[in-house]
């Protein structure tokens, strides 16, 4: 069972972070100079805090996932809806950052912040710790959408 336990946590934290590897490495090949001559509002917060916040919310976002995984009344559903939305995650920073879509970009966000609305109620039907380690993930997610908005505006 610990062993289940352990590779079960391993492979979810693979998937979950190859969001952030795709993000990563689209926004470091894509983004200058681009994002340096876009127009920013005040409320965007200074470069170096993005790769701690995220890696935080991605660590979150594994416990998340697995903590429901190993509760007696979970479905695989919930499960395949956590893969797609980790696939609206990776494809943010692909049309942002790769691609210089603001727009496309916040409908992507929207339609992200929409899965992780339906995580959350689904978590929450079966594993309150789940379901509360969402919940700065969707905080952070809805000021970016409010970052992203305020790009599209300036810009």
């Amino acid at each position: 069972m610990i062993k289940n336990k352990f590779l079960s946590l391993i492979l979810f934290f693979i998937i979950t972070f190859s969001a952030s590897f795709i993000g990563g490495l689209v926004s470091m090949i894509f983004r200058e100079p681009w994002y340096s001559e876009l127009v920013k509002s005040n409320y965007n917060p200074p470069d170096w805090i993005f790769a701690p916040v995220w890696t935080t919310l991605y660590v979150m976002m594994t416990l998340a996932i697995w903590f429901f995984w190993h509760s007696n009344k979970r479905d695989i559903n919930t499960v395949y809806i956590y893969f797609i939305h980790i696939v609206f995650n990776a494809t943010w920073s692909v049309v942002f950052f790769g691609l210089h879509q603001i727009f496309l970009a916040l409908v992507v966000l929207t339609v992200l912040i929409i899965f992780i609305i339906i995580l959350i109620v689904r978590f929450k039907r079966v594993n309150f710790v789940s379901y509360y380690l969402m919940i700065p993930y969707l905080l952070w997610c809805l000021y970016a959408l409010f970052l992203n908005y305020n790009l599209l505006i300036l810009n």
